[in-house]
């Protein structure tokens, strides 16, 4: 097991490694931008350093500078998280290269997986199904030949990067071009990379996701699938595991193809399949994310597997003690992420103090926090506050977890995203499970109707 471990992150994610590095007896380190000098995770950790100015790109972002803290401090391996460095192939190889082991997959299969185009050219030889689009990068002088056969309304995808960056919806021939051009600007200004290639739009898809262990001996497991269709601008906001729509038999085959995704590419680490299932139960690989998902605690607490332990137990070499047989789905957790954005406002970020943040606790409920009360949100990152997640033995005794839970957190000083969190868990759609990808924008079309709080 490693000595000392390195987080090159911050908020939520940098909490949830350093509890488990206690858990494991590893001495934990963390880094911090002046911004977040009295940052909860640089008052938790073992250790800390500074690692920057506020800006990410001058901070958290600065590879150089992560590995110089890495070697200063005598770290024997690096836990990226989940956004800035953690999908960067190039870094993951720069921290073996320097004698630290990059606690995630191999720099070549991030660079695989990160590349969507190779990615599903992956994944077809492999034959697991992908949304029908174009298999090279498009030019403006391509698209429209390309566009015919397939079919508007099509989505502009990056080639790289994700976060829905770089997407544009097209619904005619004379509004391809334009998004062409506005989609590869904004894909090179995020990503670096302007390409980008066509995708068939499905009507209102579910987004399902499943996670994936696998060690550096050959065992890849996967851990059943999580519900993440609540999103907005592809940002998710409510996850739930299992999905509550998915039947056995298709349990199954997304699991085969999670798994026959993850040897394909070679996978070492935690990891995520993504598809896309269509109103008929048709399932098509979207993207597989090289690194611990937000949402990872839904799995956890239906499969009892802390995922994070296990990626630093498969970095530094052991076997997963675990069998495909021995995973089973225990009851059903809901997790609402709880941001510093005002829904009236289209979420906009809302920086300032929290004067009062206090959780809700009681059985069956966990919260994953990035802040106490006093601290400050600023504009610089990510405007996640924590994550709450509600346990129970079934899909309705969890949502009703959950809704307690929502009504007793109390954040002030900031608005926050729990408004709409208690109006989407009592939305009807959401009570009966039947919703997709488009329940955000129709909850925020409504307004604040009865409509959307009955079911109480």
């Amino acid at each position: 097991m490693f000595r000392k471990i390195l987080i090159a992150n911050r908020g939520e994610i940098a909490v949830r490694v350093i509890r488990a590095c206690r858990a494991l007896g590893v001495t934990s380190a963390a880094v911090y931008s002046e911004a977040d000098a009295q940052a909860l995770h640089a008052r938790l950790a073992d250790e800390a350093y500074p690692c920057g100015p506020a800006p990410a790109r001058a901070s958290y972002l600065d590879a150089e500078r992560m590995l110089e803290i890495a070697r200063a401090c005598g770290a024997d391996a690096l836990h990226p998280g989940y956004g800035f460095l953690s999908e960067n192939g190039a870094f993951a190889e720069r921290c073996e290269a320097a004698g630290v082991r990059f606690i995630g997959p191999p720099g070549d299969v991030i660079r695989a997986m990160g590349d969507k185009l190779a990615a599903r050219r992956l994944m077809m030889q492999a034959g697991i199904p992908v949304v029908p689009g174009s298999a090279e990068p498009i030019t403006p002088q391509s698209a429209l030949g390309l566009a015919e056969p397939l079919g508007f309304p099509l989505l502009v995808k990056a080639a790289a990067g994700g976060g829905g960056r770089g997407m544009r919806r097209v619904d005619d021939g004379a509004a391809l071009l334009g998004a062409i051009e506005r989609g590869a600007r904004e894909a090179a200004s995020a990503f670096g990379v302007g390409a980008v290639y066509l995708e068939k739009l499905l009507a209102n898809p579910r987004h399902i996701e499943v996670q994936i262990l696998a060690d550096r001996h050959g065992k890849t497991l996967q851990l059943f699938e999580r519900e993440c269709s609540i999103q907005r601008r592809h940002q998710k906001l409510l996850e739930e595991a299992p999905a509550s729509r998915i039947d056995a038999e298709l349990r199954q085959q997304l699991g085969r193809a999670a798994l026959g995704a993850a040897r394909a590419a070679g996978y070492v680490s935690a990891g995520t399949c993504e598809f896309l299932v269509d109103r008929d139960d048709r399932f098509y690989f979207l993207e597989m994310n090289t690194r611990i998902q937000v949402e990872h605690a839904v799995t956890e607490a239906v499969t009892g597997v802390d995922l994070v332990e296990h990626m630093i137990r498969i970095a530094a070499g052991e076997p997963l003690g675990l069998a495909q047989e021995d995973l089973q789905l225990r009851g059903h957790a809901i997790e609402a992420r709880i941001y510093a954005e005002d829904p009236a406002r289209k979420f906009l970020p809302s920086p300032g103090a929290l004067r009062v943040f206090r959780p809700p606790e009681g059985p069956g409920i966990r919260v994953d926090a990035g802040v106490v009360e006093g601290d400050r949100v600023t504009v610089h990152y990510d405007a996640l506050l924590a994550k709450l997640i509600a346990w129970a033995p079934d899909r309705p005794r969890a949502i009703e977890r959950l809704r307690g839970a929502l009504d007793a957190f109390a954040i002030e000083g900031v608005a926050s995203s729990l408004a709409f969190h208690r109006r989407a868990v009592r939305a009807p759609s959401f009570l009966a499970g039947r919703y997709d990808t488009g329940f955000v924008e129709d909850l925020m079309a409504r307004g604040g109707t009865a409509e959307d709080t009955d079911g109480d």
